[in-house]
């Protein structure tokens, strides 16, 4: 191989159902822009819907259909808490009948198997994807390899520890499942880059709103999923969940922000690796 993997990263497409019409226009466009660059890959951040309505996962899909993307080898996503929880139904209806937290795992769970149900062509490919998280996806470019490292990282709605249900938190045994000796071999040689949609960093500034802002946004085990994605050797970590493009780094690794495609559907990120391994992001805007 003597040219650049190219990837298109997109974040936070929070589409409201196939009622949404401008916002899926928006995404038509996108979608065409990212198909006439020719890129390799398109990775999406989670957050795809804004409701946690598995209907409008469908949306998703038939978009990315039309554009040729339903494709293992074209696109890999991953969920956003707005895919998983449904923040009217835990705070009204399910914490005032149901407050019990096993049932509010039970609940995510069985939102994530239906995730996994419907997107298992951009997963596994073929084949059941019960407990799909965390995957790994391994492409060849000639003598390149390219790895996509991906968790959930969606955390439980509790009135106490994630009111907003906005906090993350990657499960210990989606992190112990990385360390096992297959996951080592599929990475060997390969240029890795995790994928997670919450934000290692969110403001991290002194100000005490922001710092409560933080709170309600925040991964809470951070470190340790950097660490791990240390000991994979990743050389960066995609993610979204924070609306703001950014590119930043947290002791030594590189992490992306892709932003908002619901506030600003004509900017994306942009990542290109060389075949040597060098690599360059940046942040495309472009015109309709």
């Amino acid at each position: 191989m003597n040219k650049n993997v190219t990837i298109a990263h997109i974040s936070d497409l929070h589409l409201a159902g196939k009622d949404d019409r401008r916002q899926i226009a928006l995404l038509d466009r996108l979608l065409d822009e990212l198909c006439g660059r020719a890129y390799d890959h398109v990775v999406i951040t989670g957050d795809l819907i804004d409701t946690a309505n598995p209907d409008h996962w469908l949306v998703v899909m038939a978009v990315l259909e039309r554009h040729g993307l339903f494709s293992w080898q074209k696109t890999t996503l991953i969920p956003g808490n707005h895919d998983l929880i449904n923040l009217e139904e835990e705070m009204r209806f399910y914490n005032a009948l149901n407050p019990n937290a096993r049932e509010r795992q039970t609940r995510l769970r069985n939102k994530l198997s239906r995730f996994c149900d419907i997107f298992q062509p951009l997963i596994t490919g073929e084949g059941k994807t019960s407990g799909c998280f965390p995957f790994i996806k391994v492409f060849h470019y000639g003598s390149f390899c390219l790895a996509l490292v991906a968790v959930n990282s969606v955390f439980p709605w509790s009135g106490a520890d994630n009111p907003l249900g906005a906090r993350g938190y990657v499960p210990r045994e989606e992190l112990r499942l990385l360390t096992e000796q297959q996951v080592a071999d599929a990475l060997e040689g390969c240029f890795v880059i995790g994928l997670c949609h919450h934000a290692y960093r969110v403001y991290g500034s002194d100000a005490l709103i922001d710092q409560a802002f933080d709170w309600t946004m925040e991964l809470k085990n951070r470190n340790e999923w950097l660490h791990f994605m240390k000991i994979l050797h990743a050389r960066m970590v995609l993610h979204g969940h924070f609306h703001r493009f950014q590119s930043y780094l947290a002791d030594g690794m590189t992490f992306i922000n892709g932003g908002s495609f619901r506030f600003s559907p004509n900017r994306y990120s942009e990542i290109l690796i060389g075949p040597d391994g060098r690599w360059s992001q940046r942040f495309v805007l472009f015109r309709s």
